[in-house]
């Protein structure tokens, strides 16, 4: 066999065992390579909606490829939900994860879509942020104390929220169940519907995560009568939170993160989890996020699923105690 024989098979022999090393790299590897999705269970113009947009933006820059956003509301949040619980674990479909379609939507329906701690990876803490209760301004209702009165007086008083199963339709629920006060729901789809009928008085009551609502509240067209917060907001630091009215029992956050189907590839993970840190922590992101009423803060995986794990071991038996059904 000659030198060039012999260099030619030599030459082969490395390229096939270049093909086959290729070949056994995991997916990860190469991810990612094409547009990722992040799905928000709620309909655009929410809190979720405008975190998940500005996740977006810089996710994008930092992993190489565009990430866009994908509304899809409904079921208190566990129509995104199933969605993402039911899609490939290959890294490119995600949900921007909250209280409610982790820790309350599952556990108000007949036959619970998901099982909200196997059926994720739950990648990323974002942070988190108290509700408003709130009144229209016509209503003439000043403070939480008056909302229990006029409650217990007409016999009812009717609410808004941003749907049903929200987190706002939840919380009316529980103060329903804890204090008496009988407060009915009224659902919309969305916030922006509901603080049109709310500035109109069409309805005097709302319950909502705080971030939509504080142009409102300074301009006067919406009265703050708490945060259900164990520490006021920096938005609003003059609103008593629930605690200080003694109603412990009421304290109720929504957290924000980012979760993707059950068993992503753990290298995916870490990745993308730092990735969510290194944005959280930009000057323009903590902007946004102060903005938004939402306390920003890096957590590693392993801390976001022992949180996630707290929240459902919470409010799940609180909703089903509740008795809250869509």
């Amino acid at each position: 066999m000659t030198l060039t024989t012999r260099s030619t098979r030599r030459g082969a022999l490395q390229l096939l065992a270049a093909g086959a090393a290729s070949l056994a790299l995991p997916a990860f590897a190469q991810w990612p390579d094409k547009p990722i999705k992040i799905i928000v269970t709620f309909p655009p113009g929410g809190s979720s909606d405008i975190l998940a947009r500005v996740m977006a933006e810089q996710l994008g820059k930092k992993l190489g490829q565009p990430v866009v956003v994908d509304n899809k509301p409904g079921a208190g949040g566990t129509i995104g939900g199933a969605l993402v619980a039911a899609a490939p674990a290959d890294g490119y479909t995600f949900m921007l994860s909250n209280t409610t379609p982790i820790a309350l939507g599952p556990f108000t329906l007949e036959k619970q879509p998901y099982d909200p701690l196997q059926a994720f990876t739950h990648v990323a803490y974002l942070g988190s942020a108290p509700l408003a209760i709130m009144a229209s301004k016509p209503s003439g209702i000043a403070s939480y104390a008056e909302l229990d009165a006029r409650a217990r007086k007409e016999g009812r008083l009717d609410f808004g929220s941003g749907g049903p199963g929200s987190i706002g339709h939840i919380h009316g629920e529980l103060i329903r169940k804890t204090t008496g006060a009988n407060l009915v729901h009224v659902p919309y789809r969305g916030g922006a519907p509901m603080t049109t009928d709310l500035i109109a008085n069409v309805i005097p009551v709302g319950i909502d995560v705080i971030t939509a609502y504080v142009p409102f509240f300074k301009s006067g067209q919406l009265v703050p009568l708490a945060v259900t917060g164990s520490a006021r907001s920096p938005l609003m630091p003059e609103v008593p939170t629930v605690v200080e009215l003694g109603q412990p029992k009421l304290v109720l956050e929504n957290f924000f993160g980012l979760s993707g189907p059950a068993k992503l590839p753990a290298d995916m993970v870490a990745r993308l989890n730092t990735a969510c840190n290194e944005v959280l922590v930009m000057p323009e992101v903590q902007k946004k996020l102060v903005e938004l009423g939402i306390v920003g803060k890096p957590e590693s995986t392993a801390r976001f699923e022992s949180f996630v794990k707290e929240q459902v071991g919470v409010l799940g038996p609180t909703v089903k105690g509740a008795g809250i059904k869509l």
